[in-house]
């Protein structure tokens, strides 16, 4: 049975009321009978039909996952899952039924289809001005640091790690990560005496590493409680790092590396060209910028720029994960900058998440008593599955990039 009585209206209204729309709820049966006839997953339905070529099982247990889905693909295949209107079948795991769907993304629903959707489907609606920057962040980062200790490894890393191929546990994570923020120090060329900024500053980490090198750190971030745990972290680590709260956009000096980790996505396509301009204002002559983005394919970025999905309403309001090609234009364009090393870690993001999603899931106890509802910690299962699930489909990819001027 659906958990929709156990939702509180004035938190989750979108989760609290299922949409009433009979002929979009029918049309998604048609396209959900048609999209998995092929597949290689088994869909239970609440009659107990099955559909699909057998694997990893889909169960839908209320209605209410048609009228979802028929209201907005998008947003309301998660939505569901938050509503409890779906759930992986017993003896499957959430990323293995997702990553058949993110396999096929693109051919999931009929092409005309797909057109008649972008006509009705919400766009984009939260900016990145200073403003709104700092809004978007909050909703994420400013959750609870208790919240992402509970999941994350002890060095508070909140990307991907770089396991060159070890095979790894939980317990392997921070070795890992320590690896992924060394790996891109040496992309920005990072030594004793360089004068280092790090925008997006997340938990500390690369500030301290950077630190322990010899180099001179200012680190910049929007997070108030980043900001605060970020400094008990340096000084516990017996290094000196300079921890402000600022926009990347108001920093002023000149640096001999720059440093980003998974902080582009938050900055918005129309900012782009900004963040660019920036780092080029701010690097001093023969600087580098050394910088680890999330990626998409450049057609699907074009295709799905201006749309509104799940990750957008619940996640990541503001973000949008650019193209390397969109990284190579508008570096070059805006910022006079080149790509001079590329290292790819999308299966190292996969194997991140999916040790991330086990310790979410395992902390389920502690992640409550912080008071944290059952939708929210559905949300964020389907969070880390659903983007576990786009590395290992190929659909995400991540980077380490070094960058020069031309």
């Amino acid at each position: 049975m659906s958990t929709l009585q156990l939702v509180e209206t004035d938190r989750w209204p979108a989760i609290a009321r299922t949409p009433n729309s009979p002929l979009r709820a029918t049309a998604a049966r048609g396209i959900l009978r048609r999209a998995v006839r092929d597949l290689p997953v088994t869909v239970i339905l609440p009659d107990g039909t099955r559909l699909g070529a057998g694997g990893p099982v889909l169960e839908i247990v209320s209605d209410g996952f048609f009228h979802r889905i028929g209201a907005d693909l998008k947003i309301g295949f998660g939505e569901a899952f938050m509503a409890g209107d779906w759930r992986a079948g017993r003896g499957t795991d959430l990323a293995d039924l997702l990553t058949v769907f993110a396999s096929q993304l693109t051919d999931l629903v009929p092409p005309v289809l797909q057109r008649f959707r972008k006509l009705i489907e919400p766009r984009l609606a939260e900016h990145n001005d200073r403003t709104g920057a700092r809004a978007n962040i909050a909703r994420h980062y400013d959750l609870s640091n208790d919240l992402f200790a509970a999941f994350l490894d002890p060095t508070m890393s909140y990307s991907s790690a770089w396991f060159d191929n070890a095979p790894s546990e939980f317990d392997d994570l921070a070795a890992a990560q320590v690896r992924k923020v060394d790996g891109i120090l040496d992309f920005a060329g990072v030594r004793t005496g360089s004068r280092v900024l790090e925008i997006g500053t997340g938990w500390g980490q690369l500030a301290i590493q950077a630190a322990q090198r010899g180099a001179t750190v200012t680190s910049v971030t929007l997070s108030a409680e980043q900001r605060d745990l970020a400094c008990k972290r340096i000084a516990e680590a017996g290094v000196n790092a300079n921890v402000e709260l600022c926009d990347y956009r108001d920093v002023e000096g000149q640096y001999d590396a720059v440093v980003s980790v998974e902080m582009i996505e938050a900055v918005g396509e129309q900012y782009w060209p900004t963040y660019f301009a920036t780092i080029d204002r701010l690097l001093a002559p023969g600087g580098r910028f050394g910088l680890q983005s999330i990626t998409m394919p450049h057609d699907r970025l074009l295709a799905t720029r201006h749309a509104q999905g799940w990750i957008h309403k619940y996640i990541f309001p503001g973000g949008l994960i650019p193209s390397l090609t969109a990284i190579e234009q508008i570096a070059s364009t805006a910022g006079g900058l080149v790509v001079e090393q590329r290292r790819d870690l999308g299966a190292d993001y996969a194997h991140t998440l999916r040790l991330w999603r086990e310790r979410f899931v395992a902390e389920t106890p502690v992640v409550a008593n912080l008071g944290f509802d059952a939708v929210f910690r559905r949300m964020w299962e389907f969070y880390l599955a659903y983007s576990e699930a786009g590395f290992r489909a190929g659909y995400l990819g991540v980077s380490q990039l070094a960058l020069i001027r031309s």
